[in-house]
């Protein structure tokens, strides 16, 4: 993915959506300079094509996620040892639910190289805490077991009671809401603290809203999600 590019076109807005195809990126991701304007034309270029030249380079913190990324998803597919990793995930769970009750069942599957697993059973949301702050807190458990004294790193994803998918519908709609509100008002709104997971969430359900422009502030746990109109 390009970094910066110079696209040009007959206006502004015509130079800077060729300019968004293409690097692939909303408009809020990227810094816009523009070179020549429309409305500097002198008497004897009126016969010329108007040609307008925008500079547009995708923003320094947009460049440094996607780096990111990148190196995670690279790290996802080259996972070793991930079956041994299953097993010890799988020894651990069968020692730590027996301890807690005869009646919770789990799963552990491997699925383009990620450790799924799934745990349910009757009256366990104890297991996933206010808001999933235990299930998140288990997840760095296991995720820890699947990764001591390998080299790569393995990415392990709980579920419980399918939790995760049931708070997905909840952030979705929250945002949605919240982002009708900011266009209404013109004023920015900071969500309560989330984690990574949740906050990509939000995020990525207000990418495609192209008066919305949303970025994490704060340090880790206390993170939050800014929603904010584009000016």
């Amino acid at each position: 993915m390009a970094e910066s590019i110079i696209s040009e076109g007959k206006t502004t807005q015509e130079a800077i959506e060729k300019g968004l195809k293409i690097l692939n990126c909303s408009r809020d991701k990227v810094e816009i300079n523009v070179m020549e304007s429309t409305e500097k034309r002198s008497f004897f270029s009126i016969l010329t094509p108007r040609i307008v030249k925008v500079e547009m380079k995708i923003k320094e913190n947009v460049l440094k996620e996607k780096k990111t990324e990148n190196n995670f998803n690279n790290e996802i597919k080259n996972v070793e040892k991930i079956e041994e990793r299953k097993d010890k995930i799988e020894k651990f769970l069968e020692e730590f639910i027996s301890k807690i009750s005869n009646d919770i069942k789990y799963k552990v599957d491997i699925k383009d190289n990620i450790i799924i697993v799934e745990i349910d059973g009757e009256s366990i949301g104890y297991l996933i805490g206010y808001r999933g702050d235990t299930l998140n807190s288990l997840q760095v458990i296991l995720t820890s077991i699947a990764n001591k004294n390998y080299n790569t790193r393995a990415k392990v994803l709980l579920d419980i009671q399918g939790y995760r998918e049931k708070r997905k519908n909840v952030l979705e709609e929250l945002a949605i809401k919240i982002s009708k509100t900011v266009l209404k008002t013109g004023k920015s709104i900071t969500l309560e603290p989330m984690s990574a997971y949740e906050r990509k969430i939000i995020h990525n359900k207000l990418q495609e809203n192209d008066k919305i422009t949303t970025h994490s502030i704060g340090e880790e746990p206390h993170r939050r999600v800014v929603i904010s109109k584009i000016k």
